[in-house]
């Protein structure tokens, strides 16, 4: 069973069920309606704007004439009035009964339908035939319940339309076109026209047009609506630019990367628009109510009104207006959007701070985690570190072990293979290719350099135990010397920290570098339990280590050489820019390469979950105390003249219960994501003691 995107309803996955491809994705829908309005979301509330402007007028003029005035004729009139309200404004809610049969499903229409069809065919039945249908008539009812369910509706769509605008957005940050120089000479082309590998040429005020890398030049660039950095940041040789975001005082000349459905810009559309499909392990409960909710809730309507009819003395007129009250109030929707409605708003929420969750329960997960570890190199350093020392053995030259190992690390993706082959490069050194490389994760790698064997390999833990990160490089089966690396604390990585063990979480550190290194940067951030040397299997084993005490486990890396921890992991975040981070393991994708967006896009998590089990709550509960009292429990204080009100005053409960799930849900955008949350310190409501 496939889950309808807009209503949350079950909807059976076979032929001939209504269905929609998108960025190659197919989602089912319980009517054509709930299709219309994904698929055309503005053209949707257009007709539904229609609709309403024909209902309350009207659903005011049938209660002028059906219950003010008496004079002749009035009555007559105000039945034509109610069937234009009945057949036109209501056509939707016949509509999705139509689809719902053809289906052989059940959908929150079937209960609108027939409910206020039953309403409105006894009151005509009443006009025509007066003595086989006695008065009174509710053609009040019937209108003014198909106005006020239109109107749910449509606040309904435009409290949707609001949550998805910051995604919307993004789509419309790309220019048109782009210049682009081929041949030695600059040309303006479509943007459709720009293909991976073109060299664009950026000037001061124009967007970037595709994800690509700098190659001249130097320029302040605000990325504010992509990554929610609010302050510009510079951007240079090697650096990454992200399709959208806006030059704003210098010339670039980039190498495109990604364009079209491959950039970043496309990539967030399709993550928040798979986000806002997931379910939460208790929203599938929520779903299994759902779907066998209509026909309880139309035999509750039935049961009510013949026990009324047969045991509680009530006439027929009253006894229809039992089921009616039933059928109206109940509030299947409440449940099926539980969880999308918050869902939409948080991971639009956390689109916009440069948070992407990605996968079905990536936000659940979110949720739930009481322990964070994390990587050193890229994660807690800015991931870019520097050559500092060459020191050679006797009979190598500097210079030579230098050009050897940069040499055999030409092209290796490892950062500290790049500082190599840039120090290399600065020496001016050239640089012979390498042949038969084979990378050992890791541990470094092996290469023929001009016939000659050299390996490059980290330094064994505790080989010195100092503050730099080492290699030792090999030639021809020899030690040639070693290699000395250092690599900066990044910006926030201990404001992160700090915000993390506030939170009551218990924060780990997991390197590969030797003790040394991770000595400096665990204490400059303030991660006290810390473990260096370890292999990717050995991050691995660690994580399974806490997971098999209890824990729930988040591993925050750069995504390009932690793709095992990642994956094994309860939860995957993987810290970065632009478009290599949204193809990696992670679950949860960091835009910028920040470490103070892990505490944001748990807190967000936690509150977007909090948000689904108070929408449940709300669902549950709502149909719990309304339901009894639209069957009758109200009826030996109140009396049976309740029924003429309690249809009326369903319809606007019903509609309040969907739009305060949503209103719910929206309160999501306002909250601040960077407290901690209130009360438990720990997701479990553990003190940070017992961390």
């Amino acid at each position: 069973m496939a889950t309808d995107p807009i209503c949350g309803m079950f909807v059976a996955e076979r032929e001939g069920s209504l269905s929609l491809v998108r960025e190659g994705r197919t989602y089912y829908f319980c009517s054509a309606g709930c299709l219309h309005e994904f698929a055309e979301p503005e053209a949707a509330r257009r007709r539904l704007r229609y609709r309403l402007a024909v209902a309350w007028p009207l659903a005011v003029a049938v209660v002028v004439l059906t219950d003010g005035l008496r004079v002749p004729g009035a009555v007559e009139v105000g039945a034509g009035c109610a069937a234009v309200v009945q057949v036109y404004a209501g056509g939707p809610f016949y509509l999705g009964l139509r689809d719902a049969v053809r289906d052989r499903t059940w959908n929150m229409d079937v209960l609108v339908a027939v409910g206020t069809s039953v309403a409105f065919l006894y009151s005509l039945a009443a006009v025509l035939d007066p003595r086989g249908f006695p008065p009174p008539y509710f053609f009040d009812a019937s209108s003014l319940i198909v106005a006020l369910l239109l109107t749910g509706r449509y606040l309904e769509q435009l409290t949707r339309a609001r949550a998805s605008a910051a995604v919307l957005r993004l789509g419309e940050l790309l220019p048109p076109s782009a210049a682009v120089v081929r041949d030695g000479a600059e040309r303006r082309v479509a943007l459709e026209e720009v293909r991976p590998g073109d060299r664009l040429r950026i000037r001061p005020g124009e967007r970037v047009p595709a994800d690509a890398v700098v190659r001249l030049g130097r320029s302040s660039v605000d990325e504010t609506l992509l990554t929610g950095e609010p302050a510009p940041v510079v951007r240079g040789p090697g650096d990454r630019v992200i399709a959208g975001s806006l030059n704003l005082d210098g010339l670039l000349e980039a190498e495109a990367v990604a364009v079209g459905e491959a950039t970043f810009v496309a990539q967030v559309g399709r993550l928040v628009t798979e986000s806002e499909m997931a379910r939460v392990p208790l929203q599938r409960t929520a779903d299994r109510i759902a779907a066998r909710f209509v026909p309880f809730v139309l035999a509750v309507a039935l049961g009510a009104a013949a026990a009324w009819y047969l045991a509680g003395g009530a006439p027929a007129p009253i006894a229809l207006l039992v089921f009616v009250s039933v059928a109206i109030t109940a509030c299947p929707c409440a449940f099926g959007i539980a969880t999308p409605a918050a869902i939409l708003v948080g991971t639009g929420r956390a689109a916009e701070s440069g948070v992407l969750f990605r996968g079905e329960e990536s936000i659940e997960r979110a949720s739930r985690v009481d322990t964070v570890m994390l990587d050193k190199t890229g994660t807690l350093t800015r991931g870019r570190p520097t050559l500092v020392e060459v020191r050679a053995a006797p009979g190598i030259s500097e210079d030579e072990l230098l050009r050897l190992a940069a040499a055999a690390e030409t092209g290796a993706a490892h950062p500290l293979a790049r500082a190599v082959v840039e120090a290399a490069r600065a020496r001016h050194l050239p640089l012979g290719t390498p042949d038969d490389v084979r990378v050992r994760p890791g541990a470094g790698l092996d290469a023929t350099v001009e016939g000659r064997s050299v390996a490059v390999r980290r330094a064994a833990a505790g080989d010195p135990a100092d503050a730099r990160t080492r290699s030792e490089v090999f030639v021809d089966g020899r030690r040639a010397g070693e290699l000395a690396f250092e690599d900066p604390v990044a910006a926030g990585a201990a404001e992160a920290v700090a915000a993390l063990r506030r939170r009551g979480l218990r924060v780990v550190l997991a390197t590969g570098d030797a003790p040394g290194p991770a000595e400096r940067v665990g204490e400059a951030v303030g991660v006290e339990e810390r473990r260096a040397g370890l292999a990717p299997a050995d991050k691995v084993a660690w994580i399974a280590e806490l997971r098999a005490a209890g824990r729930t486990v988040a591993f925050v890396g750069d995504g390009l050489n932690d793709a095992p921890a990642l994956a094994a992991a309860d939860l995957g975040i993987a810290i970065g820019t632009g478009t290599e981070v949204a193809q990696e393991a992670g679950q949860v994708l960091l835009v910028r390469p920040d470490l103070r967006g892990v505490p944001r896009a748990l807190d967000l998590a936690r509150a977007t979950v909090r948000k689904v089990r108070g929408n449940l709550r709300w669902a549950i509960g709502y149909n719990v105390v309304l339901l009894p009292i639209a069957a009758g429990a109200l009826v030996p204080w109140l009396g049976l003249g309740i029924y003429r009100v309690l249809p009326i005053a369903g319809a606007a409960a019903m509609g309040v219960s969907s739009a305060t799930v949503i209103l719910n849900s929206l309160a999501l955008g306002r909250r601040g994501s960077d407290e901690a949350p209130r009360g438990a310190t720990g997701p479990a409501g553990r003190s940070r003691a017992a961390t």
